[in-house]
């Protein structure tokens, strides 16, 4: 037993000593943590040179724009071929795609050998020999499918500028093929195709193996983002944010990204972590001073790595008693599979024996021992530097994403991933040891490349398609000059119809008469009441005007909430919870005893017969309060303060908020004859002369028209441009068939047509995954507020599909870019439409006076026109479009409602004293 224990303490310090001799030996490739996450943040450094335009061209990594824009998300079908040349073989795959639930993906190849005379002679000859090799595989499988889409698999370094367009950057791999250096590899193998008789393929796109890796884990794991090929060569490609990537146009979405990380250190970021042997080997190489991190990483050159270290340490002394054979002399005789084999866990020594044997050696079990230690440092070295290089793609990822914690999936192939015994371990152990909070899952790629290519090749043609689909849909916002042209023309009709007495009553837009006369001239003075009810919320005020140089506007105001049942009860209830609140700011404000003048900003259609007197024509933006249409709402606040008998108020102006917004901003710029609303609800008014407003009496001087062109359309003349969303959101509003052109501008609806949209491209299987959430069903869940915040150009995706996420939708990046596509159609066609309604308007004006050219100011109001990113902008464009004699400048408004308001009762009064 003693001698059991003896032998096996002599057997583990007989081991020792020969791991601490090659230890020492090697120690320059022994690289601690400390050292790797130095490693990680160069190859950071690196990243960011080879994306900037500006340092792209001195960058080690070139960071190769792939255009692949979207990973596989389970709906892709049909059938495909697929070559994959990367090696002294190349592959021929059918590959069928089917969406049947159970997403199956079925393949039948073939893999022809590349005589070496061909990939070393002319290019020509090599694409002829792929050509040739293509029919051949094609006639065997009796595939004569007409344009029968192709993937290619081309794994070498290629500048991308569309999907189907590659320029050979440089060979590797030991490829010399003459020729074919910058030009376009598609191009080559469509014209070899095209001199081969009997083959009709479709090219559609050009893909690295290490893409075709990503995608086709992408097609069974939807989080995978990463893709990584550890074979003969090795590389990396990733998902990268399209606004980092300078050398693409355009920011939305992703897309892949082609690290080519063979080359890392080339430009010396590695020189302090290269051996001798290093050297070595790329001085022995055919590309000297070029794919340096392959060189330590990749299968082509770890046995002869391992050659170089035990030809070495032989010459020392240190093995084989110092003899060397011509085999171990020889370049090439020592394999990366003999390193597989050498760290075998069972086998490993005995394997060791027999292929040092085999290289004419007579190893020792000392020789073995330390055989297979320089081994295991090679390839832990060459995991250690992919680990670092991959820890700084993972980081970036999360970086790009804001998150604290980043949940992703690596796709990996190669020979020595897939082979070596210890080598996946010890990636996986050290890439989570680097990047805690990097949860990574990593799957080994089946039938990697040429299956990748497939699905690229399938992905995009499932773009196109869907492309097609969704552009078809959102055709129908899209409105030409023509379009916006006929519909100024419609409004313009509109307009005069409503100011004549014979058409008033049938007209769409009603043009309601104001009874203010005039705009502010600076000389109004005086303290106020001022009242807002426009909305689920009411303010009451108190605004002080001063007068001459030093005229000013001061507001004091409270906010008061209007309860769903109140806006849709009875009428005495409304007025009644109106007064509650005006007596509660009174007591605030210690003013129940003051007889204040009072505006009344009433944001609801009105017919009105004096400043004072306005008869509600019909509720807006949800309001359905029974026995107040067609009854005097002044009346009714008067009734109501009565039943209250707390307090009496001298109510002289009922205002509409459209009209507070233009005497607002008038009261500043005497050119201020218009007022724009765009928010919730949708309308205008101007200043008209008296002779054309024949509902009223007298023919001189001007008032201002309430126009309420919310209503235009609803005599059905705007329904060629009305599209099936904009009727099942008709359908689902409180007065069906009512405010038809508010409906389309507006941001009381605009998010609930965005709602619909987002409904039928799910339902067709277009986003979301083709799934219909319990929020996306809800009306009113999308708030128009998103459409502004998901346009902001300021805006990543990441932070649309955050907003998407909020509301219950959980979004891919193609869903987020499809989502900003929709929110961006139906904005733009709102503000088209006010656009050309507005033009209508200032021609009207410009004509009515007679003029060659108008220049004239719009106070505007609204939190479309205000927080939309680009609303503003359409509007302006395309008034400057439609009414080129015009020269419309235009004034966002403060406070109109409640400042309006009481500038209206202040020239009110004035009025009524000259009168």
């Amino acid at each position: 037993m003693f001698a059991v224990h003896l032998l096996s303490f002599y057997f583990t310090k007989l081991q020792e000593d020969q791991i601490k001799k090659v230890d020492r030996f090697l120690y320059a490739m022994r690289l601690s943590d400390e050292q790797l996450l130095d490693i990680s943040r160069r190859f950071r450094e690196e990243m960011e040179k080879g994306l900037s335009r500006e340092s792209n061209a001195a960058a080690a990594l070139k960071m190769l724009p792939t255009h692949v824009c979207s990973t596989p998300d389970g709906s892709e079908k049909g059938e495909f071929l697929a070559l994959d040349l990367g090696g002294s073989k190349f592959k021929v795959l059918q590959v069928k795609v089917s969406e049947d639930g159970k997403r199956k993906v079925q393949m039948e190849s073939e893999t022809f050998p590349i005589p070496e005379e061909v990939f070393n002679g002319k290019g020509t000859d090599l694409f002829v020999h792929v050509a040739q090799s293509l029919k051949t595989f094609m006639q065997k499988n009796n595939i004569n499918q007409k344009k029968k889409p192709l993937g290619f698999t081309f794994s070498f370094p290629c500048l991308q500028s569309k999907l189907d367009e590659g320029v050979l950057l440089s060979w590797s791999k030991n490829f010399k093929a003459r020729g074919v250096l910058g030009t376009d590899v598609v191009q080559a193998l469509r014209q070899a195709i095209s001199n081969v008789e009997g083959i009709d393929v479709d090219v559609l796109a050009l893909v690295n193996d290490t893409v075709g890796t990503m995608m086709t884990c992408g097609y069974d794991d939807q989080h995978c983002e990463v893709g990584v090929i550890i074979g003969t060569g090795t590389n990396a490609c990733y998902m990268e944010e399209l606004r980092h990537i300078d050398l693409v146009e355009g920011d939305e979405g992703r897309m892949c990204i082609n690290t080519e990380w063979g080359a890392f250190g080339d430009e010396g970021a590695l020189d302090d972590f290269i051996t001798n042997f290093d050297c070595e080997i790329d001085a022995a190489s055919l590309n000297p001073g070029k794919q340096l991190f392959e060189k330590m990483v990749s299968g082509m050159y770890m046995g002869e790595l391992v050659r170089l270290i035990l030809l070495k340490m032989a010459k020392r002394g240190l093995l084989f008693k110092g003899r060397v054979s011509d085999a171990l002399r020889t370049k090439g005789k020592f394999q990366t599979k003999h390193v597989c084999m050498i760290e075998e866990y069972k086998d490993g020594l005995r394997n060791t024996k027999e292929i040092l044997t085999e290289l004419g050696l007579s190893p020792t079990e000392d020789d073995c021992i330390a055989v297979q230690h320089v081994c295991t440092i090679v390839s832990f070295r060459s995991a250690n530097l992919c680990a670092a290089a991959l820890a700084a793609i993972l980081t970036r990822i999360r970086q790009n994403k804001k998150l604290k914690t980043l949940r992703t999936t690596v796709g990996v192939d190669g020979t020595v991933y897939r082979t070596h015994p210890q080598y996946s371990k010890r990636l996986h152990k050290v890439v989570r040891r680097l990047v805690p909070d990097c949860h990574v899952r990593f799957v080994l790629s089946e039938s990697g490349s040429g299956k990748g290519a497939a699905m690229v090749t399938a992905v995009a043609q499932r773009l196109a398609s869907q492309r097609k689909e969704i552009d078809d849909t959102l055709e129908a916002f899209t409105l030409s000059s023509t379009q916006l042209q006929q519909v100024k023309e419609r409004m313009r009709v509109e307009l005069e119809r409503g100011l004549k007495k014979d058409t008033h009553h049938t007209a769409s837009v009603k043009m309601l008469p104001s009874y203010v006369y005039r705009t502010p001239d600076g000389t109004e003075r005086g303290k106020f009441l001022a009242l807002d009810l426009g909305g689920t919320n009411f303010r009451v005020l108190v605004v002080k005007i001063r007068s001459g140089i030093r005229k000013s506007v001061r507001m004091y105001n409270k906010i008061y909430a209007i309860p769903l049942e109140i806006m849709q009860g009875t009428g005495e209830e409304l007025f009644d919870h109106i007064v509650h609140c005006i007596s509660d700011f009174l007591d605030y404000m210690g003013m129940k005893n003051t007889r204040l003048p009072l505006g009344f900003t009433f944001s609801f259609p009105c017919s009105q017969t004096g400043i004072d007197k306005g008869t509600l024509v019909s509720w807006t933006k949800g309001f359905k309060a029974t026995d107040c249409e067609g009854h005097d709402v002044v009346d009714m606040l008067r009734e109501a303060i009565k039943r209250q008998n707390e307090f009496d108020l001298d109510i002289v102006a009922v205002v509409n908020d459209t009209v507070g917004t233009m005497m607002t901003c008038a009261y500043e710029d005497p050119k201020c004859e218009i007022g724009l609303i765009a928010g919730t609800g949708s309308n205008v008014c101007y200043m008209e002369a008296m002779k054309n407003i024949e509902v009223v009496e007298g023919d001189n001087g001007q008032m201002c028209v309430n126009t309420e062109w919310g209503g235009f359309g609803d005599n059905d003349n705007i329904e060629d441009i009305r599209t099936k969303f904009d009727r099942e959101v008709d359908q689902g509003s409180l007065n069906v068939g009512k405010q038809r052109f508010e409906k389309m501008t507006s941001g009381m609806y605009l998010g609930e047509i965005v709602r619909q949209i987002l409904i039928d491209l799910t339902r067709r299987g277009l986003l979301f995954r083709g799934r219909i959430t319990e929020p996306l069903k809800t009306r009113g869940i999308f708030e128009t507020k998103f459409l502004s915040q998901i346009e902001s150009d300021r805006l990543a995706l990441l932070q649309v599909r955050s907003i998407l996420q909020h509301l219950g939708l959980d979004s891919t990046c193609d869903d987020s870019i499809i989502v900003k596509e929709v929110c961006g159609a139906v904005s733009r066609r709102a503000a088209q439409l006010c656009g050309a309604g507005m033009a209508a308007i200032v021609d009207k004006i410009r004509e009515n006076r007679g003029l060659d050219h108008l220049d004239i100011t719009v106070g505007v109001d609204g939190t479309l026109y205000k927080l939309h990113p680009h609303f503003s902008g359409i509007l302006k464009e395309t008034v400057k479009e439609l009414a080129p004699k015009c020269e419309v400048e235009f004034v966002l408004s403060e406070d109109g409602s409640g400042k309006g308001a009481a500038l209206i009762t202040a020239v009110a009064r004035q009025h009524h004293r000259e009168a």
